[in-house]
């Protein structure tokens, strides 16, 4: 077998297992705490303003697929409405589209999401919250069969025959289907900087079938996650911002534990401004596998009074870094906060 071929191989090989492989796991982010929807309908509406917009972008494993990587774009908007004199309703959309592989595998979702925040104690500027949440939403997924390549196709040499028939059948190249999920949140803030938080998500409850072939049923896996995290003022310039999420879906999980150290710039009392530097780990499994560490993240954000702009790079760690140079993903995050006149507020944290 030639070096062309074995390479051509390789490639279709490796690119099958990403795009097939991505039906059992969800959407992620490195940057999961500036994509708070995605994490949690519980922390729809939670937040200092009476509206948010955020965007996130990620590319990964572009060394390897080139122009093939898996690409994911995520939108949302979510406001925040008070209810009688301490309680706040939570109301939002999400749309998100993820592509990958020589394939063309995608999916794409449009989701609306809903929450209650109840005050359990304290008052304005250190209170306490129990948020429970809700989503429902409708997905659809597609691939390419046209552009697969299949051994069948092969001479047993060096020649491929696109025109030969495949010996797989498919019964049809993409389908939609309904989506729901719940989760509940608690937090309490002591100041206008300090917090805490903790919650846990659970997403497909109602584990849709996402098989490509009418007469087989594949049930999607659901989804566990929890999430804990803070923001602590350790000077008047300083802060720190540790956190940490661990996803359990199906025989995958997956672990990010980390921290952000903030620092204030200036003394405008109107304009908040800040930097934060942040340095993460990632751990996952194979399948059955122990869990090992995959990736080590650093980012940085600059928040400038209601807009927050974030970046952050995946270093490869996996035994893929032989073939990916160590290169994994880049993530490109905006939020902007809508701040008008509030009837009455309470701190919350800042995601």
């Amino acid at each position: 077998m030639t070096t062309k071929l074995t390479k051509r191989i390789g490639g279709l090989v490796l690119a099958l297992v990403l795009a097939w492989g991505a039906k059992a796991q969800d959407i992620h982010f490195s940057q999961f705490y500036l994509s708070p929807l995605n994490l949690n309908p519980a922390m729809t509406g939670v937040m200092n303003c009476n509206g948010r917009f955020v965007a996130n972008y990620r590319n990964q494993w572009a060394s390897i697929l080139r122009n093939k990587a898996f690409s994911t774009l995520s939108v949302s908007y979510d406001q925040k409405i008070p209810v009688g004199r301490q309680d706040y309703f939570g109301a939002g959309i999400t749309l998100w589209r993820d592509k990958a592989g020589s394939l063309g595998f995608g999916t794409m979702q449009a989701r609306l999401s809903a929450s209650y925040s109840k005050k359990m104690g304290g008052y304005r500027k250190k209170a306490h919250y129990f948020v429970v949440g809700a989503e429902g939403g409708y997905s659809q997924r597609s691939v390419d069969f046209q552009k697969a390549q299949w051994g069948n196709q092969y001479d047993g040499h060096s020649s491929f025959d696109p025109n030969i028939n495949s010996f797989e059948n498919w019964s049809r190249n993409q389908f939609g289907f309904a989506d729901f999920g719940a989760g509940v949140l608690w937090f309490s803030v002591f100041d206008e900087m300090t917090n805490f938080h903790i919650g846990g998500s659970y997403h497909h409850i109602n584990r849709s079938n996402i098989s490509f072939d009418d007469g087989t049923s594949v049930p999607m896996y659901t989804r566990i996650a929890g999430h804990i995290g803070g923001e602590f003022q350790l000077s008047p310039r300083l802060g720190l911002g540790p956190k940490a999420v661990a996803f359990f879906q199906g025989p995958s999980k997956e672990i990010n534990v980390g921290t952000n150290f903030r620092f204030i710039l200036g003394n405008n009392k109107f304009f908040y401004q800040a930097v934060q530097f942040g340095i993460w780990s990632r751990f996952a499994n194979k399948l059955e596998s122990a869990t090992h560490m995959d990736a080590l993240i650093l980012s940085t954000r600059f928040d400038y009074d209601q807009f927050s702009i974030g970046f952050s790079y995946d270093i490869n760690t996996s035994k893929l870094k032989q073939a990916s140079h160590s290169n994994g993903a880049f993530e490109f995050s905006l939020a902007y906060k809508i701040c008008g006149p509030e009837r009455r507020g309470v701190y919350c944290p800042h995601f």
